[in-house]
Order: C-alpha cells, then structure tokens, then sequence
C-alpha cells in the first residue's frame, strides 16, 4: 500500500503534496501512517487532494496523532455544536478575515496544538490560498547577536488580542487564555529550535519596555513576513485537507476572494507538552 504513496516537497524548506492516498478508506494503514508521521516531521505541512471524508473520519484522523484540541471560544458547557469541528467560513457578507495575520493557532494556550488539519469543502475559483511559514528557518535567518538576545526571553500571548484583531470585545466573565512562553523553542520531537512569536496574539516581551518590546517583535515578525524563502503558498481546491505542524509552522490566510465563500472544517490536535526553551534542551 505504501508503495503506492508519493510525497513530493513544494519547496526545499517547507510543504509537501502527498498522492495517492484516501483518508476515507486507508486511515487504519499502520505503515501508511508511519510514512505519515516521518513526513509531517521532515516537511512540516502536508497537503492531500480530493479527500472524501465524513466528519468522524476527519476527527479520526487527528486522533492518530493526539488527543483533539478544543478552541478556547468553544469550550465551556454553553457552547452549542460539535466542539471538536472548528468552521472556517467566509463569504460576500464577511467583514473581517479569520487568519488574515501571521499566528500559530491558539499559542494563548498554557499547551498550545501540536497541529490541526484543515478541511475546505467550497473553495473559490480564484484566490484564497494560504501561506506557511517554517519558524526554524526563520530562527536561523537572524544574526547570531539577535539570536543570543532571545534565549532566556519570554513573550505574552493573549486571546484577547487576537479576538481584538477581528473587532470582537471580550465578553465579560469569560475566561481567555493567556500564557506566557518562551521566545526561542524547542521543537519537542526533533528538538531543534524556532522561533515562536506571533503577531496574532503575541502582546509583548517580559522585562522589555513597551518601545524595546514593540521594536523586538516587529523585527521578528518581519522576518517570517518578508521572506518568501521560508514560505510555501497552499492552492485549495474542494476536498483539500492540509495538516500543519502548529509547533514549528505559521500560516496566513489570504483574503483575496470576496464575494466568492471559502468554507471548511477544521479538526485539531492537543500536544502533550508547552512549548520548552531551546537553552534548556541544549
């Protein structure tokens, strides 16, 4: 069966398509999913076309890598619907774009995920693409004094700025997530380091002043935006899924579509482990 599978690389530094596989019907392969795993860690995001899936499938298939995260707007007994679904959805009548910045889903998280995978069920005929950013490359893009400079540094991630991001107040007596993490981490299975900061919900750095702080991270998220090295760019089509790597790999959504819809769901998988500096994995 494995044989059959070919995995080709988008760029030499992140992405990959993979072909000739049906998630519907070969989820239980073992040794398919062993060339999966070794994949996902070599390349950092995987792209499968023409996948077919039920919901429990599309659920089933995280699980093999994890327990399934639950975003933080929809935990809670209150909530109503499949909390394990995330739905992406965009169309004439929308007015902001979920994922139109640079961000790791969910970093505000104490364990943010290990990944998610991403399910488009209408994708417009023009546009709509995402890019991937591999967040190792981007640590080595810096000069060694700035890499110095981050070790031992810690940055506050925040829900709130992200709900703020696309025009949503917090509500009152809602509790958002908000954790602090280290800026330079260790990736927990190759242990290798990334960077991991986060225009998205990345507030501010610990023991900075606001304008160092502001300067620090706007250098650093420069460096993931500017530089198409890092990048692969992701054409979706109907029955795409796309499984990331949210420990190492940051992804912007583009919103060049409007008024044509983009929908899709969603399914996310828990880490074991918050992210460890590097310094102390050395």
């Amino acid at each position: 069966m494995t044989a059959q599978v070919e995995i080709r690389a988008l760029t030499p530094t992140i992405g990959a398509e993979v072909t000739e596989v049906d998630l519907a019907t070969e989820i239980d392969n073992v040794e398919l999913v062993a060339v999966l795993k070794a994949a996902f860690l070599k390349h950092h995001v995987l792209v499968f076309r023409d996948q077919h899936v039920t919901t429990e499938q599309h659920k089933k298939f995280g699980r093999l890598f994890g327990d399934l995260h639950i975003h933080p707007t929809q935990r809670g007994q209150g909530y109503q619907g499949d909390c394990e679904i995330f739905r992406v959805h965009a169309d004439e009548a929308t007015t902001l774009n979920n994922g139109g910045l640079w961000h790791s889903d969910a970093s505000c998280d104490e364990v943010p995920p290990l990944g998610s995978m991403l399910l488009l069920t209408t994708a417009p005929d023009q546009g709509g693409d995402t890019l991937f950013a591999n967040m190792h490359e981007a640590y080595l893009e810096l000069s060694e004094p700035i890499r110095e400079l981050l070790h031992g540094l810690v940055a506050v991630h925040d829900q709130r700025r992200d709900m703020r991001n696309y025009g949503y107040e917090p509500r009152p007596g809602f509790d958002y997530p908000r954790h602090s993490h280290p800026m330079v981490v260790a990736h927990p299975e190759t242990l290798k380091p990334l960077l991991f900061v986060n225009p998205a919900f990345t507030t501010h750095i610990e023991g900075l002043s606001a304008a160092e702080s502001a300067a620090l991270l706007d250098l650093l998220h420069n460096t993931t935006a500017n530089n198409p090295r890092l990048q692969c760019r992701v054409r979706w089509e109907p029955g795409t899924l796309t499984f990331w790597d949210n420990r190492c790999v940051q992804h912007y959504a583009v919103w060049d579509y409007r008024p044509h819809v983009r929908s899709g769901n969603r399914v996310t998988i828990a880490a074991s482990s918050a992210p460890a500096a590097f310094a102390a994995m050395d």
